[in-house]
């Protein structure tokens, strides 16, 4: 189990210090976190270091998943694309059994804690059990552009709790209650980010049968339309034209997520006939997933909608030159043409990655700008001092450094 502690040779003493002294505020305080999947995409995998970690600085932190079947998750997943700003077919059926497994969720979880923390849609309706604790709720995904059908119905939940979260200033809205904006984080000591060793690197290359006679472009997500593999695979085809290279298209699904294996099958028969693609459908084997990032020449993160884009911060964090679309809270991340390359196209995309293929010392510019603006805005200690303030924001009114 990682310490507390053990952050201080990345981040310094002080930063620490910090965290210990802010923590002893809420030693009082006990907190609920609550989602929809244990494990798979960013919000579980964030609640997996966090929580112990808050733990461990005393303050006491728990995490409770709801409950769903398939009929629920394909329609919180249709939610989860409107508010995105994606066209769906969304019907009163879909509202109904929306409603519905939420009672159940409802009737069955306890949520006696002095500060319940609920992350995205899929739970939101737990706010009906409020009595006299503090509700957040937080919003990982882009909801700069959402459908109204979708926002307004959500919004008659969200308006009952005492403050909500956004990872970045577009995607707030209008709404009675406090917003706060807190950006995600990586963990630089999990399994996921911890430096590797040559040899732990060329293991998982020759596991897979990845060869490096050639540059090697990689895209790590979720098999979702909206980080639009099928696009990055027509990025690299334009790219090839002209460079001799690799495409690795690697990810997983999620337990709240229905389309995932649908997409990834459709990657696996667009990618069939190119030997130079390989596509792996990996499942939370997070130490595997560092050691490709760190084989990989670029990392692509082409998605269409992007709440924030953790595998960029990742990446970045890794000191890897990136070409990601500038969507969501991508922007937040890559500076164009100092942390990273910005592109808006297929075509932008392509130029990017031949930019760099093409200059190798312009890249490895770029990846050292970018994993120190990851170590000064985005690493796990700096999210944690946020959650805190947050959570103490919600007892104590005007200066908090006076509390």
């Amino acid at each position: 189990m990682i310490k507390i502690d053990d952050y201080i040779p990345v981040v310094g003493q002080a930063v620490i210090d910090d965290l210990k002294r802010v923590s002893e505020k809420l030693k009082d305080k006990k907190i609920k976190n609550i989602n929809s999947t244990p494990v798979g995409g960013g919000v579980a995998e964030i609640l997996s270091r966090l929580v112990p970690l808050l733990n461990e600085l005393g303050v006491l932190t728990y995490w409770d998943v709801i409950k769903g079947g398939k009929s629920f998750f394909e329609v919180t997943k249709k939610f989860h694309n409107a508010i995105h700003g994606k066209k769906e077919e969304i019907n009163k059926k879909d509202f109904e059994i929306f409603l519905e497994v939420s009672e159940e969720n409802i009737s069955q979880m306890l949520v006696d804690e002095d500060i319940i923390f609920i992350h995205d849609p899929q739970p939101i309706a737990l706010i009906k059990k409020k009595k006299d604790n503090r509700w957040i709720w937080r919003c990982h995904i882009d909801a700069s552009n959402p459908d109204k059908k979708v926002w307004n119905f959500l919004k008659k939940f969200i308006i009952n709790y005492d403050a909500a979260v956004f990872s970045a200033p577009a995607f707030s809205s209008p709404l009675p209650i406090r917003q706060f904006l807190i950006s995600p984080s990586i963990d630089p000591l999990s399994d996921k980010n911890r430096e590797l060793s040559k040899e732990e690197i060329n293991a998982v290359l020759k596991k897979y049968g990845i060869l490096k006679d050639k540059p090697l472009i990689t895209q790590i997500s979720r098999f979702d339309r909206l980080k639009d593999p099928i696009g990055v695979i027509e990025v690299y085809k334009k790219v090839k034209k002209n460079i001799d290279c690799r495409l690795l298209l690697a990810g997983g699904t999620a337990v709240d997520d229905p389309e995932g294996m649908e997409v990834y099958n459709e990657v696996l028969e667009k990618t069939k006939h190119d030997k130079d693609i390989i596509v792996l459908n990996m499942q939370h084997n997070d130490l595997e997933i560092n050691a490709l990032q760190r084989a990989s020449d670029i990392i692509l993160q082409k998605s269409i909608k992007e709440g924030f884009g953790l595998t960029v911060t990742e990446a970045l964090w890794k000191a890897k030159p990136v070409v990601a679309s500038n969507v969501g809270g991508i922007s937040l991340q890559i500076t164009h043409k100092y942390s990273g390359l910005l592109c808006y196209s297929i075509d932008g995309a392509a130029f990017a990655v031949k930019q760099i293929l093409n200059n190798p010392k312009y890249g490895e510019k770029l990846g050292q700008n970018g994993r120190e603006h990851v170590r000064n805005n985005f690493l796990i200690t700096r999210h944690l001092k946020e959650y805190m303030l947050l959570f103490l924001s919600l007892y104590y009114k005007g200066d908090i450094n006076n509390i």
